[in-house]
């Protein structure tokens, strides 16, 4: 056994040690020590003693005879023999049982031999161990070498080791220790850097570190000498040739355990081998896991070193461990609990494998921990990690044959499968460094190592050879290359890139990785030119041309590129490079951009490329403008009046502006022009209208009118003058209307507002004539007044009015004072304040006068009783009458747009408060301001429509009915004019954001949206915030609109029971208004579905509101409009925008039902008989003539005919023309109305003719009148009295507007009951005619003289149905159905009825008035040439039997009885009748044949 121990000396400085001669010196005294103090080889022997003589060794005894040889200690073979047991220890030694001759050594030895100065290095076969000494020595001139008191301190260890060399005197030991003294210059300075002989030395005092190998030859005292060296006291001292030495330190630091060819040496604590041999470490085969086992290292035979040293950071093992991933395989199939990391085979699994690789990596340098990692299927591959300092590929190989050793066979595992993951052992490098998409870039790896395969990974990814991808490798020598090369890069190839290479060293795999992370970005262009703007006429820029210029982020040596030019104004410029930027000097010039090229944008494109594929570009926008000329005209001079319009025209030559700006300097004050309505503006011919149409003082100054292209602005300029005149609404009449009496004076009065610093000349005008005004000034009016006396006196009426002209003479005239003449002869009742009238006289006077204006509206008063009394206040209150005047000022003010948002808030306040008021003036006045301002654009700010809204709101509630009921019999609907209002707010808000907010109120719902260029989305808006009646609008296509248009709708919950309908009719559902910002397409279609308020209605109709209808009053419409009807909802799809909704009655059919298409059909079937009626009576009007009671016949049913034909000529042209065409087409609506009334009573009349006729002949048998006499009275019934029952009503009704319905071009019923002059005569005619048939059917059921037959009875009833069959046509009976009809609720089978025979009346006239007639049958037989028919005989009709014969003639006092046929004579047996009963018989019969 072997162990090498390390001394520390501290001596006196390096000028005070002893030289080199004086240590040889003291060496060689070692031939005077005892033998068994000499020095193995090297001393000789000073004499011959006997083992064990007195005296020898200090009393410890000598060593063996044979242990002499030629007079010299020769100590190898006496410590074999040792070895062998052919010698002993001393007794005294083995008594002490201590293997050192220093374990027998005293102290008074050590002072011997320290005295003696002898150097001793002493070496045992024993296992090795280290010894580190540290001496310290004071500074002596005659001291010996510190490294020869040293080794004179361990001769005492064994039998001397060295012997004097021949040539030098030395063994190399000896020079070795000699070499390591420091302080002579001779020594060599590279046995100074030997390891294994280290002399410290830092003056003062110097430290010394010496190493000695020590040999043992049995292990057991290896921890016996470790102890005594732990308890030698230390430091001590010593004195050795005079100088001062100290001992710190004694260690033992390697020990070998030798074989017969090989040691396994390991080192002690705090000691490690070092670095320069830490690859050649093999760990020894070991016998037992046991953690407490050392790791020893295999060591060649004789070992020499190096040994193990103090351990620090360079030595072997120490510093930061090295993670190494590894894996082996087991030959076991795979279970899925190895997946679960509780269970309790994965818990066997790792625990059996981690002591396995604890114990075979265990002795790795550095080692620290082998633990398992997981486990994978295919059979079992075992991962794990082994974390130890650097090892070599054999420590690694031999390690992991050792697991296999200590792994249970169980498990089968596979030595050739281990596998270990190389880091940090290959080099990868990227070309170019800075990567681009674009590029074309290289990846390397190259390895010190030959490999058999090589792949490349993109993150998990394989890379395969592709068209973007190429791969190289080359594995000829001992170093691996692989290439990978990627062209035209992108952003996604960017990642982690791996390349593995793989080989085998013995029984290990090897995987050597390399990773790398590539980032790929865009070449970006970071800094450029910014789109500019250049004035091509500019003196200034052609003489500073502009420079443009892109940059990178990054120097890039090979840096290239290139600009282009595009666009319509070609300019040019020179293009210059640096290592990141180019820069391109624009030559501008004046005759390459016109006019009408100004605003267009010229694009220069910066191309930048890298040199290895990348590049990018970039886009400056430079837009060319030239200065244009701008010219302003006026189409007044300089000058115009209040009250009227004026133009100014703006013209530029330059038509490329982007915007127009009207602006009003006047002062320091400056306003812009923001009506849209007064601004037109024609982007073609580069001109804008500013158009005023009421001038006002805030529209004097000067107007600036500015084209601006982007920021390049050019305008000019114009003066007006605006000169005062009162506003006609300002000039307050009295009175408004009046009477006045002949030849009596009338003061007439106009008042304006003091407030001005014009002075107007003012004359009244009446009847055309002017006359002059006197001033005077009332408060802070001005009043002219005149006083007019009429002197012609006849009843008439008078107009006046005022007339202000202005200093430029302009004129305004006031409103229109109407003067009723009072005759002479009538009668005055009232007459106070000057002011006479007749009883019912009206007098309207205007409302009061305020401070600085006066109210709007009149008081009127009626003469009653002989005074003046007021019988309707329409003035409005002061607070709205200043919200009338502030709307008014607004809408003509240049600044409507900003001012309306203010108004609005404080219209909604003041509205709020007035909320209780019923004052139908402050209502109409409300709803005049609402108009005028929604003319105003205003952005659509979710306050500003909530404020217009609620105002809407408070004035339709139901406490407001009333008022509304009387608005809407003036003159303009207020209910229409409303609506008008809020669908045209509607149609101006503008968009805030590219969007219209979701509004509703209490009434109003308002949805729209923006219509972008990119819209794909329908138009599709639920209403279903107000109340429970909900709605919704559907516009498809809206694509085809224009973009940022505006699409708005409006649901109303109120208005619709404002709004006037006809009678019997209701608003069944929300009112929906929809508009458009933009003209709509030709294939425009709006959906909306309605919920039915009330289920119980019927007969639903899609309709809109029409605001031209009704002489602009408006009234609901259903033409374009189609009609889908469920069960609680109605689907109107039209063609068309305005208000919508449904309308239904509780009774009336609904458009194109069953009574639609039985009255047009019935009616073209009557047309079509009553013209073959005519013309059949035309052709055998002669022969069926041929007595009076037949012509008389056949001219009612020819006029009857004629008349009905008419009519339902014109009922059919009224039916043609919808509720919007009859109010467009007034005069033919009245036209047709008429003709309709006139022929039907006609047609009435004729039939009635007809009756009376029947009646005559029937009651007056022997009475006969002359034809022409009969003819007249017929003429004058049937013509007559239709035309003065037509013309009385027109006459009454027409001037009133009251003649026709509003919805139908029918007699009025609503307002003037005109329908009754149509109604009356029809069904008096009807109950007239129902009582001359009542007459027949008596006189047919009067029996005869004698009982009845019953073939008699039988014939009896068949000519009573004959006779009510031929009756009920030709006497207009079926018009008497027409009263069950007017009955509410009726069934329905009554309305089909009425319409079917009344539809056929005219085929009915046909059949049974012409065709069924025998002669007219006869006649036409006749007329075609066929056999005539025998037919002579007088056939008894039913006329015969009913007319009773009378031998006298009647009386009217007999009329009555016979009636009845309670008088006359009757035939009792003669069958033949008499002459005069003959003819009076055939002219009965010929009114029913």
């Amino acid at each position: 056994m072997q162990f090498v121990s390390q001394m520390v000396l501290y001596t006196a400085p390096y000028e005070q040690l002893p030289s080199s001669h004086h240590l040889t010196q003291h060496l060689q005294q070692c031939s005077r020590l005892p033998p068994c103090l000499c020095a193995a080889d090297s001393c000789p022997w000073a004499g011959t003693r006997e083992v064990g003589s007195p005296g020898s060794c200090s009393g410890l005894g000598v060593l063996h005879e044979k242990s002499r040889r030629d007079g010299r200690c020769r100590s190898r073979e006496h410590a074999k023999a040792l070895a062998r047991g052919d010698l002993q220890w001393p007794v005294a030694l083995q008594q002490r049982n201590d293997p050192f001759c220093i374990l027998g050594w005293k102290e008074q030895f050590l002072q011997e031999l320290t005295a003696a100065g002898c150097l001793v290095i002493t070496v045992l076969y024993l296992h090795v161990t280290m010894l580190h000494l540290k001496l310290y020595s004071k500074a002596d001139n005659n001291m010996p070498s510190p490294v020869t008191a040293a080794l004179h301190l361990l001769s005492l260890l064994a039998t001397t080791r060295f012997q004097t060399s021949q040539a030098s005197g030395f063994d190399p030991l000896t020079q070795s220790a000699i070499g390591r003294e420091v302080g002579e210059e001779s020594f060599q300075p590279e046995l100074q850097r030997q390891k294994r002989n280290v002399l410290i030395f830092d003056p003062p005092p110097l430290e010394y570190a010496i190493d000695i190998e020590v040999s043992l030859t049995n292990s057991s005292f290896v921890e016996p000498i470790k102890e005594y060296f732990r308890n030698l006291p230390l430091p001590f001292s010593t004195n050795i040739s005079d100088v001062e030495m100290t001992v710190s330190s004694v260690n033992i630091t390697t020990v070998c355990v030798t074989t017969e060819n090989q040691s396994c040496c390991s080192c002690e604590s705090g000691y490690a081998w070092p670095s320069m041999g830490c690859s050649d470490l093999i760990s020894c085969p070991s016998i037992s896991l046991a953690p407490s086992q050392p790791c020893g290292y295999t060591r060649e035979k004789p070992f020499l070193g190096p040994y193990c040293e103090l351990q620090n950071k360079d030595s072997c093992g120490v510093g930061e461990p090295t993670v190494m991933n590894m894996s082996v395989r087991l030959g076991t199939a795979f279970h899925d609990d190895l997946r679960n990391h509780s269970s309790q085979l994965y818990k066997k699994y790792k625990a059996d494998l981690d002591k396995a690789f604890n114990a075979g990596y265990g002795c790795l340098p550095g080692f620290v921990s082998a633990t398992t990692t997981g486990f994978r299927p295919g059979s079992v591959d075992v991962n794990y990690r082994v974390e130890a300092g650097s090892a070599s590929f054999h420590q690694l190989e031999h390690s992991s044959r050792r697991v296999v050793q200590y792994l249970d066979e169980s498990y089968n595992i596979e030595p050739t499968s281990f596998t270990t993951e190389i880091m940090n052992r290959t080099n990868f490098t990227v070309s170019p460094a800075h990567i681009f998409e674009g590029d074309a870039i290289q990846l390397m790896c190259e390895v010190d190592a030959t490999a058999e395969n090589t792949t490349w990974n993109h993150g998990s990814q394989i890379i395969l050879n592709s068209s973007r991808h190429s791969m190289k490798t080359d594995n000829s020598t001992a170093m691996s290359r692989a290439v990978l090369t990627i062209i035209n890069v992108t952003q996604e190839d960017s990642g982690t890139y791996t390349c593995t290479f793989t080989s085998r060293y013995l029984s290990i795999n090897l995987i050597y990785r390399g990773t790398e992370e590539i980032r790929v970005s865009p070449l970006r262009i970071i800094s450029y030119s910014n789109n500019d703007k250049v004035s091509c006429n500019s003196p200034e820029i052609q003489a500073n041309s502009p420079v443009l210029f892109c940059c990178i982020d990054g120097q890039l040596p090979l840096l290239t590129g290139n600009w282009k030019v595009n666009g319509a104004i070609n300019i040019t410029g020179v293009p210059s490079f640096s290592s990141n930027c180019t820069e391109y000097k624009l030559n501008v010039v004046d005759s390459l951009c016109l006019a009408e090229q100004s605003g267009t944008v010229t694009t220069y494109t910066c191309e930048l490329q890298t040199g290895h594929g990348a590049q990018s570009s970039w886009d400056i926008r430079i837009t060319y403008f030239r200065e244009a000329q701008v010219r302003i005209s006026s189409s007044v001079n300089t000058s115009v009046s209040v009250g009227y319009g004026f133009s100014l025209k703006c013209e530029s030559d330059v038509s490329n502006y982007d915007s127009i700006r009207w602006e009003i300097h006047s002062g320091d004050r400056i306003q812009a022009v923001e009506c849209a309505a007064c601004i037109t503006t024609n982007k073609s011919t580069a001109t804008s209208v500013l158009e005023v149409n009421t001038a006002t003082q805030d529209w004097n100054g000067t107007y600036v009118c500015t084209f601006s292209q982007d920021s390049l602005n050019n305008s000019a300029s114009m003066t007006i003058n605006v000169i005062p005149l009162p506003l006609k609404q300002y000039i307050q009449i009295d009175p408004v209307e009046a009477p006045i009496m002949c030849r009596m004076p009338q003061a007439i009065n106009c008042c304006i507002s003091a407030d001005t610093v014009e002075d107007y000349d003012v004359t009244f005008v009446v009847q055309e004539k002017e006359f002059p005004a006197e001033k005077k000034k009332r408060g802070n009016f001005l009043c002219y007044s005149y006083n007019y006396t009429e002197m012609e006196c006849r009843g008439k009426e008078l107009e006046a009015h005022c007339k202000f002209v202005n200093s430029i003479g302009q004129e305004v005239s006031s409103e229109r004072i109407q003067l009723n003449l009072i005759a002479d002869e009538d009668i005055i009742s009232c007459s106070e304040n000057n002011t006479f009238g007749r009883e019912g006289d009206v007098l309207i006077k205007s409302c009061s006068v305020l401070n600085t204006t006066f109210l709007r509206g009149s008081k009127i008063y009626k003469c009653c009783s002989k005074s003046w009394k007021l019988e309707k206040n329409d003035c409005v209150s002061e607070q709205i009458n200043s919200l009338l005047l502030t709307a008014e000022s607004l809408v003509n003010s240049p600044s409507a747009k900003t001012g309306l948002p203010d108004f609005l808030q404080n219209l909604k306040n003041q509205i709020v408060l007035l909320q209780d008021d019923n004052s139908s003036a402050n209502l109409a006045a409300i709803v005049t301001i609402l108009y005028s301002i929604s003319s105003i654009p205003i952005e659509a700010e979710k306050s500003t429509i909530i404020d217009y809204f609620t105002t809407v709101d408070v004035i339709v509630a139901d406490s407001k009915k009333e008022l509304w009921a009387d608005l809407n019999q003036g003159r303009i609907s207020i209910s229409s004019l409303l609506l008008n209002a809020v669908e045209r707010f509607s149609e101006n808000l503008l968009p805030v954001n590219n969007s219209i907010p979701h509004v509703s109120t209490e009434t109003l719902e308002l949805q729209g949206m923006v219509v972008t260029g990119h819209s794909q989305a329908d138009y599709n808006k639920d209403f279903s915030r107000l109340g429970n009646l909900t709605a919704r609008v559907l516009i498809d296509k809206i694509e085809t609109l224009p973009p940022n248009s505006t699409i708005v709708s409006v649901a109303y919950s109120a208005l619709g029971r404002i709004l006037p309908v006809n009678a019997n009719m209701y608003v069944n559902s929300l009112v929906i208004s929809t508009v458009l910002s933009c003209e709509r397409s030709q294939n425009f279609r709006i959906n909306m579905t309605f919920q039915k308020e009330n289920l119980s209605l019927k007969a639903p109709q899609c309709v809109f509101w029409d605001f031209n209808l009704n002489n602009s009053r408006g009234s609901w419409d259903n033409q374009s409009c189609t009609l889908t009807e469920g069960e609680d909802n109605v689907l109107c799809s039209c063609n068309h925008l305005t208000p919508f909704s449904i309308l239904m009655s509780p009774d009336k059919p609904a458009p194109n039902s069953v009574e639609d298409y039985i009255t047009h059909i019935g009616l073209a079937i009557s047309i079509l008989s009553l013209v073959v009626c005519i013309v059949i009576e035309s052709l055998v009007w002669k022969t069926v003539t041929n007595n009076t009671t037949s012509y008389v016949r056949h001219v009612c049913i020819l006029n009857t005919a004629a008349s009905l034909l008419i009519a339902d000529v014109w009922f059919i042209v009224t039916a043609s023309i919808s509720e919007r065409s009859m109010q467009r087409r007034r005069e033919i609506c009245v036209a047709a109305t008429f003709f309709i009334h006139l022929f039907y009573l006609c047609a009435f009349f004729w039939m009635l003719s007809l009756g009376l006729i029947l009646f005559y002949r029937l009651v007056f048998i022997l009475h006969n009148t002359s034809k022409t006499c009969q003819k007249a009275v017929v003429f004058c019934l049937g013509y007559g009295c239709p035309f003065v029952f037509a013309v009385t009503t027109i006459a009454v009704t027409l001037p009133w507007d009251t003649y026709t319905r509003k919805d139908a071009c029918w007699l009025n019923w609503e307002d003037s009951k005109a329908i009754l002059a149509f109604v009356i005569p029809a069904l008096a005619i009807v109950a007239m005619n129902l009582f001359i048939t009542a007459v027949v059917i008596i006189k047919i059921l009067r029996p005869n003289i004698g009982d009845r037959t019953n073939k008699q009875e039988r014939k009896t009833l068949f000519q009573i149905c004959k006779s009510l069959i031929i009756l009920t046509p030709l006497l207009g009976l079926t018009w008497g159905f027409g009263l069950t009809v007017i009955i509410k609720h009726s069934h329905q089978a009554f309305h089909i009825l009425f319409a079917l025979l009344n539809a056929l009346q005219g085929l009915f006239i046909l059949v049974f008035g012409t065709l069924w007639d025998n002669k007219i049958k006869e006649a036409l037989l006749k007329r075609n040439s066929l056999s005539r028919w025998s037919s002579q005989q007088t056939k008894s009709t039913s006329l015969i039997l009913v007319a009773p014969m009378f031998s006298m003639s009647y009386p009217f006092s007999r009329t009555f009885n016979n009636l009845f046929g309670k008088t006359g004579k009757y035939t009792v047996s003669s069958s033949e009748p008499s002459s005069a009963s003959t003819e009076n018989t055939s002219k009965s019969d010929s009114l029913l044949n």
